[in-house]
């Protein structure tokens, strides 16, 4: 069967050389599965037919019956059109081609009962269908559904004569060659348990359904197919990294972790903080090696949980370290750590590419010999210089920013890979994370602690500028500080740093020296004067930070009360939120004004909406998933494990749960998909491993 599917589309009836290459070049159909798996990308009622008389006053797509009484060539300024009359006897219609006319105009045949199916044009009373599909009645009675395919296509396959009907055509010849003689790949225990279609069936309904009941079913299992395949493959991943990598087991709880929660943790934890240090803590009892992703939004206390998890190593005599993605971060996370753990004297060291060579010697010294405890740190903690005593748990901080390449350092840094903790302040839907990342597991701190006061989010548009200027001198005048921030889009930084020095220079005009000091910081800064500039705001010394996105990450400044976004309509979802969480950390009342220019796309009004009306970073994330789709919001880093042909991440969760018990389930019974009536599953999964695509399995 496999052989068969391969064989190039050339050979099928229909297609040839010319149409061939083609089909390979606008769609990439190269072989017979290609096509099979060509779905539909939408249906066309096709249960209503029309008369020329009573015709709806709309655009849509109708089939209309009558008979053509007359056929005449119209000349026009370029070219000329074929017009024929379409009619019931009563009441006429016009059908008309601009190309292909001599070919058209020769096949057509008067007073005969047709078939017209296409697109309405209405001019004042006057109707037409430019290009229809014609069949003639006695050959469409022979094959009519209900619904009709209607298949991605381009303009270049539609000017060469392609049509949706020809395409359909090619579909039903390629099913008289491969009808009922597609492997099966699910079990027939798993059909049963699951409801699903046999899979020889559920592709003729969906390339040719009859209802809408059983597309349904039919998409359903094809569905259910695809989104098997990929999260088996993350199933048996993680599976085989538990069975096969072992890590260090903390079994102890101790000195170090007693003494701080009961008697130095700043605040109580919220129930979501208890759980997740929970789930940790029996991953850190196992023998096996701990990779979890800890999702929170901002603020929710991802930190105070990393601490604790730091605590559990020491207490079992081993090092811990903690890896941001900047150094103003990194020095942030060093400042608060080293005070929170101040206590309990432990050795914390910092290591960021602006230590120079003659410190970092005596660091590497206690970091070798075991005296310095924990290190925290930039990339530059993955450098090869850089070894470890007793290397136990590796935290990564901002996930998005660290690729599967610089994980893999961090395993090399001890004889037996050390636990990993990945953490995000990104919400990620819960889809995503189900399926980029299934091979991790997952912890989720889904409540904020108490206390927080909400961030009133306003959309402004340029023409309230003043206001804006007078609601932050008052604010100023309170003793608060504002945060300023331009976009910084990689394809136009030249333009981009003349928005922020513009930005820059009219907020000095306004809020001129001596009463105001302003602080700048953008990406062409070296590090140090960047370091230099937010010291001066986080020690108060400057009232106003203007910035480029550099601050989206990290950055605590519980003074700032205002964050001011300038062409906010730039900004993706998760950035803005991000963004937003600069703010709202202190005890004042704080404030996100979103500004903007007064034309603005339906997408970024979507956007600005939704930041003005919620701030919970999840219902945030399933918005940017349905307004950009999964591979924009995952970045170009994730957006390679989504090729889905059927399935969609941002319609399809309940199946993908089903899909994911149905995996664990298997797993559980049979982890190495031994049994026999696994097989078929066991084969098609080692194909899609080759490096194929989920569906270059069958045969």
């Amino acid at each position: 069967m496999s052989a068969l599917l391969q064989k190039p589309i050339d050979y099928l009836k229909g297609v040839g050389p010319n149409r061939s290459q083609l089909l390979k070049r606008e769609l990439g159909l190269h072989s017979l599965q290609d096509i099979l798996y060509f779905f539909p990308n939408r249906y066309i009622d096709r249960s209503k037919y029309y008369t020329p008389g009573e015709l709806p006053q709309t655009t849509a797509d109708v089939q209309v019956l009558g008979s053509i009484t007359h056929v005449e060539t119209i000349k026009q300024k370029r070219g000329s059109r074929l017009v024929a009359t379409f009619t019931n006897g009563q009441h006429n219609m016009e059908l008309v081609w601009f190309r292909g006319q001599q070919w058209i105009q020769k096949s057509l045949q008067l007073n005969t009962p047709y078939m017209a199916f296409g697109r309405l044009n209405w001019y004042g009373k006057k109707c037409s269908i430019p290009h229809p599909e014609l069949e003639l009645v006695a050959d469409h009675e022979q094959r009519k559904g209900n619904f009709q395919a209607v298949y991605p296509a381009t303009e270049t396959l539609t000017k060469s004569g392609i049509s949706q009907r020809v395409m359909r055509q090619i579909v039903e010849n390629l099913f008289e060659e491969v009808q009922n003689k597609l492997q099966e790949v699910l079990s027939d225990e798993m059909r049963n348990t699951y409801q699903l279609m046999e899979k020889n069936e559920a592709l003729k309904v969906i390339h040719f359904p009859q209802s809408q009941e059983s597309l349904a079913r039919a998409q359903y299992r094809m569905k259910f197919e695809e989104l098997f395949f990929v999260q088996l493959q993350l199933g048996l991943k993680k599976h085989h990294r538990k069975e096969r990598i072992k890590g260090i087991p903390f079994p102890k709880i101790g000195n170090y972790f007693n003494r701080f929660f009961h008697e130095h943790l700043p605040f109580p934890l919220t129930e979501a903080q208890k759980r997740v240090v929970r789930e940790i803590r029996t991953d850190l009892n196992s023998e096996a090696q701990m990779n979890r992703l800890l999702q929170g939004d901002v603020g929710s206390g991802k930190t105070i949980v990393a601490v604790l998890c730091m605590l559990m190593a020491l207490d079992n005599n081993m090092q811990a370290t903690l890896v941001a993605p900047t150094e103003i971060l990194a020095q942030q996370h060093y400042s608060s750590i080293k005070e929170l753990l101040a206590p309990l004297g432990i050795e914390i060291g910092l290591l960021t590419g602006s230590v120079t060579k003659k410190e970092r010697e005596p660091l590497f010294e206690k970091l070798t010999n075991g005296q310095l405890q924990i290190l925290i740190g930039t990339h530059a903690v993955l450098e090869e210089t850089v070894s470890f005593h007793r290397l136990g748990l590796a935290i990564v901080d901002e996930q998005h920013r660290f690729g599967v390449a610089q994980r893999a350092k961090l395993w090399r840094k001890n004889n037996t890979p050390p636990n990993i903790l990945v953490m995000t302040a990104t919400p990620i839907p819960r889809t995503l994370a189900m399926t980029a990342y299934g091979d991790l597991d997952l912890s989720v701190i889904d409540e904020l602690p108490p206390g927080r006061k909400p961030i009133t989010t306003t959309h402004r548009f340029d023409s309230k500028r003043l206001a804006v200027f007078q609601f932050m001198r008052e604010e100023i005048a309170k003793g608060r500080q504002v945060y300023v921030v331009y976009p910084l889009i990689q394809e136009s930084k030249v333009l981009d740093y003349k928005d922020l020095m513009d930005g820059y220079e009219s907020i000095v005009r306004e809020f001129p020296l001596p009463d105001y000091q302003v602080s700048i910081v953008h990406g062409r800064m070296n590090a140090k004067d960047k370091a230099y500039e937010m010291e001066r705001f986080i020690s108060k010394k400057t009232q106003i930070m203007v910035a480029t996105t550099v601050i989206e990450v990290g950055v605590d400044v519980p003074n700032a009360s205002i964050m001011i976004i300038e062409s906010a309509e730039r900004f993706g979802l998760s950035q803005l939120h991000q963004l937003r969480g600069r703010v709202g950390r202190g005890a004042s009342k704080s404030y996100c004004i979103l500004m903007t220019g007064s034309k603005l796309s339906q997408d970024a009004q979507t956007r600005l909406q939704t930041m003005v009306r919620t701030q919970d970073g999840f219902e945030l994330a399933e918005v940017d998933l349905s307004i950009r789709g999964p591979g924009d919001v995952m970045g170009t880093q994730q957006s390679g494990v989504l090729p889905f042909l059927i399935a969609n991440l941002k319609k399809d969760v309940a199946i993908l749960k089903t899909v994911r018990h149905a995996v664990d389930a298997l797993l559980r019974n049979d982890p190495s998909l031994s049994r026999s009536n696994n097989k078929n599953i066991s084969l098609a999964l080692s194909l899609t491993q080759q490096g194929k695509s989920i569906w270059k399995y069958i045969g």
